[in-house]
């Protein structure tokens, strides 16, 4: 195998669009559980309490849904100018931006699918103002215990009409590892798990049975324990909130997951932050058959319908996500 590259730290935030702005950020800060932390034109920065940086979501007014963004850290000035130089040579590069409110300079380039990724360096750490100050100096920000309150900013799941050049992509633009994959009977791949690091997975993919380029799946926050989960169903149960599936254990990863959809139809998870760490070097990519996930999650819960249809934004009528 080739020499591990870690010049990507970890995910570092997604930019959601919303037609239903104020909904939204109303679901985001009183029942999920999110802390604002500024505002700028057409967009509110909102951010877990246990994550160092100022943001982990920019969510935006727009006239559609999914996602504007997505944004991961580098391990250095450098390590960011070789991951441009390698982007560049892929011709997937967009340029450079001036930041925003959560970071300094990024680069921008698109996935194969027409994603829009950005690595930075320079990022604007979280200080908390005295209401949000934490007992414990080695946390971002006080514990409020406000809606489900997840920790920290976890995972993204894009959807993709040709998985395995994302596999491509991510290898070789961000260094990713394949942690997990699903390969269908027809030869082609159905979904795989990718990290920059050594958790089990901070992006994941899987195909878009539409035929749409460029739609979003899911973003996912972590709780400390699988309580939180089922803590979190009964909150969103008394706010009205639709619940799609769970809670309950994913067989690929390991995770005790509950997803729901926010107001405006974009599908969001809360998950335990507990799952399996990748430590191992030489990590050989676990493979899933066909029939091994027909047979669902973990415990044998099968696999809803609308995970295989539901992304954002909606297809156009005559698609298979309505």
């Amino acid at each position: 195998m080739s020499e591990p590259c870690f010049d990507v730290a970890h995910l570092g935030h997604v930019e959601l669009l919303t037609d239903k702005f104020e909904e939204s950020l109303d679901f985001f800060v009183n029942v999920y559980g999110l802390t604002e932390a500024g505002r700028e034109g057409d967009s509110v920065y909102l951010r877990a309490w246990d994550d160092y940086e100022f943001h982990s979501l920019k969510l935006t007014a727009s006239n559609t849904t999914g996602m504007a963004h997505c944004a991961y850290r580098t391990s250095s000035q450098a390590a960011l100018e070789r991951r441009v130089a390698v982007i560049e040579k892929m011709g997937l590069g967009i340029g450079w931006t001036d930041g925003d409110l959560g970071h300094g300079r990024s680069y921008r380039f698109n996935s194969p699918d027409g994603h829009v990724f950005e690595l930075y360096w320079d990022t604007h750490k979280y200080q908390a103002p005295e209401a949000e100050r934490p007992a414990l100096k080695n946390v971002a920000q006080r514990f409020h215990g406000r809606g489900a309150a997840p920790r920290r900013i976890d995972h993204f799941n894009l959807l993709a009409t040709d998985v395995s050049k994302i596999r491509d992509f991510m290898v070789e633009a961000l260094g990713s590892r394949v942690t997990e994959m699903i390969q269908l009977d027809n030869g082609r791949i159905g979904g795989c798990w990718f990290t920059v690091n050594n958790k089990g997975y901070d992006m994941a993919c899987t195909e878009d049975h539409s035929g749409t380029r460029g739609r979003f799946h899911h973003l996912t926050y972590a709780a400390d324990h699988r309580d939180d989960i089922l803590r979190a169903a009964d909150i969103f149960l008394e706010n009205g909130v639709f619940i799609e599936t769970g809670p309950h254990r994913h067989a690929i990863q390991g995770t005790y997951f509950l997803y729901v959809y926010e107001p405006a139809g974009n599908r969001i998870e809360i998950a335990n932050a507990g799952a399996r760490l990748v430590l191992d070097p030489d990590w050989q990519t676990i493979v899933w058959t066909e029939a091994e996930r027909k047979k669902g999650q973990a415990w044998g819960l099968k696999t809803i319908e609308s995970f295989h249809t539901h992304g954002t934004p909606p297809v156009a009528k005559g698609g298979t996500n309505p």
